[in-house]
């Protein structure tokens, strides 16, 4: 079995708000990088991200567990949990030190390059999600 995808991420100053932890809207930024870096890691090639593919975010429901503090170390587990023919969710699993922060589960559509058109999750992409899909 493949190691799960983590990335990780520092928080910045301007990133927490004034009662010390992660501004909540920071964690969809944080998920979005993640997901560009989880997309990376499937070796489509460097371009295929922006000429042959895309995706749009459907739904996004995320569940705050605790704090994540200014300087902390936070470490992103990124999963495909679901596939559909043209959407996918995506679990997001964040901590810090091993202790839990949030975790949100994403709904993306597969999407033409430059348009709002869905499509088919192509083949490429199907077979590398497929292989690093986890059962819920």
């Amino acid at each position: 079995m493949r190691a799960p995808f983590v990335h990780r991420i520092r928080v910045r100053y301007a990133e927490i708000d004034g009662q010390g932890v992660v501004f909540n809207a920071h964690w969809l930024t944080f998920f979005d990088d993640s997901c560009t870096r989880f997309v990376a890691s499937l070796d489509l090639g460097p371009d295929f991200w922006v000429k042959e593919w895309d995706v749009m975010l459907v739904k996004a429901v995320l569940e705050w567990q605790g704090p994540a503090r200014f300087d902390e170390w936070i470490d992103v587990q990124v999963e495909p949990i679901r596939l559909g023919n043209k959407s996918f969710d995506l679990r997001y699993t964040a901590t810090v030190d091993g202790r839990a922060c949030c975790v949100a589960i994403i709904t993306y559509c597969s999407v033409k390059p430059g348009s709002n058109t869905s499509i088919e999750i192509p083949p490429r992409v199907r077979a590398a999600l497929d292989e690093r899909a986890v059962a819920v």
